[in-house]
């Protein structure tokens, strides 16, 4: 009996590994962007839609279609519910995605309802004033808002609650400061944010590094703080993380993809393969640089795992500010 029950399993999970292995790239494939075309899940789709092809991961073009909403909830919801089996239909998601999970707002469904894929990018949370303005760290800005939050004008290209107000509150709290007492002005993106912190209308940003490269390039801005482990590469090595200067915070702004729940574990594997081989391309590598991205690769369990720590982290965070329950 034990023979035959060892046999059983092993003929099993023989037969899932070569059913595995067997999987084949799809015949069309589809990254679906979950807003409108220009912005950053925009760009994590044609990231993909480029060099998954140069590198002959998949022959024919991907198609990228576009499904604004809630910040993916429409996508999230559609995939699930109407679209669950899907081989070929890819879904970009982002930071601003998880922390949207984390305070409910992509409906009845959780973060344990789609199949995690790839992480492939990442950006950071940075803090930035114009170059002319009197506090040349972060420690200078915090100060000033202590000592008068209503003089410091924040603005950002999202509504409070969202990942560049959080960055600020987060901030705000560790010096001691109340977040509700901040100034905050949201904008319709970052773009806007940054016009208005150069025609001296607020007075800092919160935003993302990609956001900031070329304004940085021309010297007209002072970025105070990065939000990532360590100091960025090449150009960007001048600037001082929040870590190093007293506030132990970092502020990831991943960029990845997902499946649908019902997609096979034989192509769940294909497409694990297909990024892993991806991301190590000089093609891919290039397309990343060229967007004001940062390496950042996760795969299958591990980008699961690291999903999920992430919402939990998210919801407590929004819980303390009274944006979750």
């Amino acid at each position: 009996m034990r023979k035959t029950l060892r046999g059983l399993v092993t003929t099993t999970l023989l037969a899932m590994t070569v059913s595995a292995a067997c999987a084949a790239a799809p015949d069309r494939t589809e990254c679906i962007a979950p807003a409108k075309p220009g912005g950053g899940f925009d760009l994590t789709c044609k990231l993909i839609q480029v060099s998954l092809q140069e590198t002959g991961q998949i022959q024919s073009p991907m198609r990228v279609t576009y499904m604004p909403g809630g910040v993916g909830a429409v996508a999230y919801n559609a995939i699930i519910a109407q679209r669950p089996a899907e081989a070929g239909t890819l879904v970009a998601f982002s930071g601003g995605s998880l922390l949207n999970l984390a305070q409910g707002k992509f409906g009845r469904y959780s973060e344990s309802d789609v199949r995690w894929l790839a992480a492939v990018a990442t950006d950071y949370g940075i803090v930035a004033v114009r170059h002319d303005a009197p506090w040349q760290n972060l420690n200078e800005l915090m100060a000033a808002m202590k000592k008068d939050p209503t003089k410091v004008v924040v603005g950002a290209g999202a509504s409070i609650g969202s990942q560049d107000w959080m960055k600020t509150a987060v901030l705000a709290r560790k010096s001691d400061i109340d977040p509700r007492k901040m100034r905050y002005v949201a904008f319709e993106g970052g773009g806007e944010a940054v016009t208005a912190l150069l025609g001296n209308h607020i007075q800092v940003v919160s935003g993302d590094m990609s956001e900031m490269v070329p304004h940085l390039q021309a010297g007209k801005l002072r970025v105070l703080a990065v939000m990532a482990d360590k100091r960025l590469p090449d150009e960007l090595a001048n600037v001082p993380t929040a870590k190093e200067q007293g506030y132990d915070m970092t502020w990831p702004i991943i960029r990845g993809y997902y499946l649908g729940p019902k997609v096979s574990d034989a192509d769940y594997q294909w497409w694990q393969d297909a990024f892993k081989k991806l991301v190590a391309t000089p093609e891919f590598q290039k397309q990343r640089a060229q967007r004001g991205l940062f390496e950042f690769n996760l795969f299958g369990s591990e980008l699961d795992a690291y999903v999920k720590k992430q919402v939990a982290d998210y919801r407590e965070q929004a819980k303390s500010f009274g944006l979750a329950k």
